[in-house]
């Protein structure tokens, strides 16, 4: 089974509330809470993740 790697964002603050995201298994991106990282991880597909981000850009 294959470990996801998650990254945090450039654009995240100091004080640690931001999620992670990982994106290193096709067609598959998971999102985890960066202040709690042996926690539940959301996963979605690649489709409904540009979505969320998408809908996050224009708002």
């Amino acid at each position: 089974m294959t470990e996801f790697c998650f990254r945090r964002s450039s654009y995240s603050e100091p004080n640690g509330e931001c999620v992670e995201v990982a994106r290193n298994i096709p067609h598959t991106v998971a999102v985890r809470d960066s202040k709690n990282v042996t926690g539940p991880v959301l996963v979605l597909t690649a489709a409904a993740w540009d979505a969320f981000r998408d809908g996050l850009r224009q708002s």
